[in-house]
């Protein structure tokens, strides 16, 4: 009796596995693609393979941008639900707020991707992942970093949360230096983590490194003293251009007030505009040695020609022309050194219409410059009304017109280089370009060495000298339009200058917009932070010294 129910128990089994080994293969042969099909979405996925940017570096080979490796950390609300503590423990991991992470989650239901964080450092995603949670899943990714911080902002610029460029060179290069993603097949466990890499399909194109023509040192002490002077007279903003005499590349560019590309979250819009480049300003008197240059060109004047300004005014249509002081009669060198508006405007009356507009036209003035930084204003020049005495007096001495601070440089850049037009780069050159010649290199020698006269004591501009080099430069005071024109309180203080002069290296503008305290002037605000910079940074370029001193 008990024998049957042996035998019965083993033919029972025996049945069972024969029909369980029959579908099988059946299966095997009639749903054989199905199948595989449907077990490899189960558990294969294509996966993304990130690039790695491109490296931004100064002159030197200093990093300015680099690309860290983090994690994304993201789920499948549509199907995955997490309780309670598992939305505490994950934001407690992650940083977040839980009861605003339970409410994304309720809001995203429906949807197959939802970042939970991104940009997570690895450290924080390995807790994050010792949590075990079904269903969270992590991604790696690239963040930009920037070890120069706001001293470097305006020009290495920054890129969005998917790496790609939003300012700066970051931006204008944006291919260049952003690779390819690559893609690979990977086998996956129930809780998304990678078992095995099954197949490379596309490796990842990094992107291209960039070597820019700043030089670190240069902008760090720009920056510094730039910075200093906004604070000390308490001025709206501030900018700073250097550029190399000798090749046109942009060794400094700064502007204050700046912004961290680290920290976005505790940055004021205002800090981010690249004001040296997308803000342009009346130039005021550095535009006289332009005025000058026009009228050594014409012949009829020279560096001594004697002008006379008395009583200290005059009146040119209904215009008033006037200089603080009564300078009696003075030469054209002495014009310039004293920054007189009645000598100046009377030179540009006694010349050709046109002669000194095109002379700023010639030097780059209204026109762009063609660095590839994003914004870059053209400026205003025309040549309307010339006609006009007053549009001619006021042209001559820096009115009617606009330059960006880039612009100004660009344009002293062409009396440094002898009369050549040399193209401004903002990536470092191998080779240095060749220059259209566009003033003769005679009457640029003649005004560089006025120019000098500036930074004499007689000059506007004693405080933008250096121990031991020769200094040539302009001081500039243009007061601003407001509602109800131009506004007697609220002014522009610019330094252009050139150093050494025997043989320049350095061409520099500084721009102080709207300073608030005691000092407006050129000479007084902006000068000194010429003299600083320009000081400390030929002595770390190794250039020369020049000046003879008196024994």
């Amino acid at each position: 009796m008990k024998l049957w129910r042996h035998y019965t128990v083993v033919v029972l089994f025996l049945s069972a596995c024969s029909g369980l080994a029959a579908r099988v293969t059946y299966l095997h042969v009639t749903e054989r693609a199905f199948l595989q099909e449907q077990g490899d979405a189960r558990s294969l996925r294509l996966e993304s393979m990130p690039a790695y940017r491109g490296v931004v570096y100064d002159r030197h080979g200093e990093p300015l941008a680099v690309s860290t490796p983090v994690m994304a950390v993201w789920t499948d609300p549509s199907f995955v639900r997490l309780d309670g503590d598992a939305i505490g423990d994950l934001a407690g991991v992650l940083g977040l707020d839980p009861d605003q992470l339970a409410r994304d989650l309720d809001a995203g239901i429906g949807r197959e991707f939802f970042y939970l964080k991104r940009r997570v450092p690895w450290e924080v995603a390995e807790r994050a992942r010792k949590l075990h949670l079904d269903g969270i899943y992590f991604q790696r990714e690239y963040r930009r970093y920037y070890p120069a911080a706001d001293t470097s902002a305006h020009v290495v610029g920054m890129t969005n949360i998917d790496d790609l460029g939003l300012e700066g060179i970051e931006l204008s290069f944006e291919p260049h230096l952003r690779g390819s993603h690559g893609s690979k097949r990977v086998l996956k466990d129930r809780r998304g983590e990678t078992i095995k890499d099954l197949e490379f399909i596309e490796a990842p194109r990094f992107g291209s490194d960039l070597y820019l023509s700043l030089d670190l040192r240069l902008q760090f002490l720009a920056f510094r003293e730039l910075k200093a002077a906004v604070l000390a007279h308490r001025a709206v903003s501030g900018s700073l251009v250097m550029l190399d005499a000798r090749s046109g590349e942009i060794l400094a560019l700064v502007n204050s007030p700046s912004y961290n590309p680290n920290e976005l979250s505790q940055t004021d819009g205002g800090g981010m505009r690249n004001r040296a480049v997308t803000d342009s300003y009346e130039p005021g008197s550095t535009i006289k040695p332009f005025t000058v240059l026009a009228a050594l060109e014409t012949g009829r004047y020279r560096v001594d020609t004697e002008i006379e300004t008395a009583p200290g005014y005059f009146r040119v249509g209904n215009k008033l022309v006037q200089d603080p002081v009564n300078r009696g009669t003075i030469t054209l060198t002495q014009a310039l050194q004293k920054s007189s508006q009645v000598g100046i405007a009377k030179v540009a009356l006694d010349l050709p219409p046109r002669s000194v507009f095109d002379v700023l036209n010639r030097a780059g003035i209204g026109g762009f410059v063609g660095t590839g930084l994003p914004g870059e204003s053209a400026g205003s020049l025309s040549d309307r009304g010339l006609d006009n005495p007053v549009v001619r007096a006021t042209l001559a001495y820096g009115y009617g017109l606009a330059a960006s601070p880039l612009q100004l440089a660009r344009a002293y850049l062409s009396l440094a280089t002898g009369g050549l037009k040399l193209p401004l780069s903002i990536l470092r050159e191998d080779e240095v370009p060749q220059g259209d010649r566009i003033f003769d290199a005679q009457l640029c020698g003649q005004v560089l060495e006025m120019l000098e006269t500036v930074t004499d004591d007689a000059g506007t501009a004693p405080r933008a000298r250096v121990p031991g080099y020769r200094v040539a430069g302009k001081t500039g005071t243009s007061r601003k339009v407001g509602s109800r024109g131009y506004d007697d309180e609220r002014h522009v203080a610019l330094f252009a200058g050139i150093a050494p002069v025997t043989d320049p290296r350095l061409v520099m503008v500084v721009v102080i917009n709207e300073p608030g305290g005691e000092a407006k002037g050129g000479g007084a605000v902006a000068a000194p932070v010429f003299g600083r910079v320009a000081g400390r940074a030929l002595r770390l370029l190794g250039v020369k010294p020049d000046k003879v001193s008196a024994i």
